[in-house]
């Protein structure tokens, strides 16, 4: 960087101008949507959002997020600068959980009630296919090559592998009961599928759907009941994953190479689903019932700041 520009950007950190990235977390009771610097550990505002908000993301080029509010059935598309709201997505009945695909052209629903996968294409603004599923469907993500969408089942105990082009299910897969979140590894070769009743992890083989490790997650001091899985991600190099405990209050960190759970991290109150900063140095956290969020330091494994932000925060995301 030249002086010059050194110089600027320098003067303007001091003057708070400059802002690393901004974390975006729903309030399910409060309708609303907090806006958080984890740099500061301040948070910057709360604007109303709609009813009952839960599931939210972030369009690829970070200019649009989408937020699945339950009690008006739709999924709304707010304006990540502004926070105005600028179009709907007909989502159907009651959504909470959905998944955008990696060109960020396409949204696929859970409608729990209903068991079905709703597929939105967002350009249109329309449900261009509702996907029979299992029962309860919330678990839900698309792999990063875009082959695969993974609805989990709830009720009945399975993940079901959907071809992306055919918006069929060409395979379904037995999992511990009660399923409750899906992610893939970067490299679209492993399904990570956490059991809140069981109490695991599963790693599944995309090649051959079939699992090849299960985890079973324990706490000192915490009873087996407490322990309910939920909310799953795998850092962008495959070096470890991160699971959130629900009502044990803690983040199991695992090794994704070995499987070995490597340490558990004390954060807030039925922390319940996650999100990586850009860089990937920090982790954010929803504790749905201390009202709060975490901020762990990925370098040093450790939990740096608590955040209140309102009412039952349920999903986040990252804006750069």
């Amino acid at each position: 960087m030249k002086k010059k520009n050194f110089g600027l950007f320098l003067a303007l950190a001091l003057t708070g101008t400059v802002q690393a990235e901004s974390v975006f977390v729903t309030l399910e009771k409060d309708n609303a949507l907090a806006v958080v610097d984890p740099i500061t550990g301040t948070l910057i505002k709360t604007v109303p959002i709609g009813q009952r908000p839960r599931g939210i993301t972030i369009s690829p080029d970070n200019k649009f997020l989408y937020i699945a509010t339950s009690d008006d059935n739709t999924i709304k598309i707010i304006d990540a600068e502004t926070l105005k709201e600028v179009g709907q997505l007909p989502s159907g009945d009651d959504p909470e959980t959905f998944a955008l695909n990696p060109a960020g052209d396409k949204i696929y629903v859970s409608n729990e009630d209903d068991s079905l996968v709703t597929v939105i294409d967002i350009a249109s603004k329309k449900a261009v296919k509702q996907i029979k599923v299992g029962v309860e469907p919330e678990g839900i993500t698309v792999s990063p090559d875009n082959k695969w969408l993974i609805s989990a089942s709830e009720t009945t105990n399975m993940v079901h592998w959907i071809d992306t082009k055919t918006n069929t299910i060409v395979e379904n897969t037995l999992v511990d009961p009660r399923p409750r979140a899906v992610g893939f590894t970067a490299d679209s070769q492993q399904l990570w599928v956490t059991s809140e009743m069981a109490g695991t992890l599963m790693i599944l083989d995309t090649k051959t759907k079939q699992i090849i490790k299960t985890i079973k997650f324990e706490v000192a001091g915490v009873t087996a009941d407490k322990i309910q899985p939920v909310g799953v991600i795998i850092d962008k190099d495959s070096n470890r994953g991160y699971v959130a405990l629900g009502p044990a209050n803690r983040v199991a960190v695992v090794n994704a190479k070995t499987f070995a759970v490597e340490k558990t991290l004390l954060v807030g109150q039925r922390v319940w689903n996650l999100a990586f900063s850009p860089d990937q140095k920090r982790l954010y956290t929803t504790n749905g019932t201390s009202n709060d969020i975490s901020i762990i330091d990925l370098d040093s494994q450790t939990v740096t700041k608590s955040i209140g932000v309102g009412n039952y925060p349920w999903g986040v995301a990252v804006k750069p």
